[in-house]
């Protein structure tokens, strides 16, 4: 982690924050690049005060929205038949996207603002989007919410983590603070789980 750290502090101040809309955006739509991994370590130089958290923040999101907006248009105007042709040169596979589109589908769009926080459909769930035609505006605003939450929650979580690290550690053992924030994530998925169910039990009981 320190490692990746000072790799990042390296390339933002050589090229600047928009390092970060360029990995997240390509790791948005299932290019290989670290955009979560980035987001993680520029938050801890803006804890730092080596960059601006809210611009950070900002150019993650729009990485994020951007990246997912331009698997769309890949699902949508390519088809399934195209993307696995020439996704499997960057690991976008037949039986990966398979797995993709049966969490879409089980769970409805609105999995496109949870699925953020599950590998491959972070990476996936824009295309997939396209291929299933779902509604471009219904996309879009799913997919700004889910960028929020995502972005805020490692961009924000992270800082607020290391900002206050002293009193973290002494409340918990060494190391324990991460396992707090993998619980998080775990907690916001289900969360997600349970008010996609609800409400796709809603709207069967409507069609009725």
């Amino acid at each position: 982690m320190h490692h990746l750290t000072q790799l990042a502090e390296t390339y933002v101040h050589e090229f600047g924050l928009v390092i970060v809309f360029i990995s997240v955006l390509l790791d948005s739509f299932g290019m290989p690049s670290p955009g979560e991994s980035i987001i993680v370590s520029t938050a801890v130089l803006a804890a730092q005060g080596d960059i601006s958290l809210p611009m950070m923040l900002f150019w993650a999101w729009l990485g994020s929205v951007v990246g997912d907006n331009i698997g769309y248009a890949i699902g949508r105007f390519a088809g399934r038949e195209l993307v696995v042709k020439y996704g499997r040169r960057v690991g976008l596979t037949a039986p990966r996207l398979a797995k993709v589109e049966a969490f879409f589908h089980r769970f409805g769009g609105e999995v496109v603002i949870f699925a953020r926080f599950v590998v491959p459909a972070r990476q996936l769930n824009g295309i997939v989007a396209g291929i299933a035609e779902m509604n471009w505006w219904r996309f879009l605003a799913y997919n700004c919410l889910g960028a929020a939450l995502w972005v805020g929650f490692w961009g924000y979580g992270v800082f607020f983590v290391d900002r206050h690290l002293s009193w973290i550690r002494a409340l918990f053992p060494a190391g324990h603070y991460l396992a707090l924030i993998g619980l998080a994530v775990v907690i916001v998925v289900l969360v997600g789980f349970f008010l996609i169910r609800r409400s796709r039990r809603r709207a069967r009981a409507a069609s009725e």
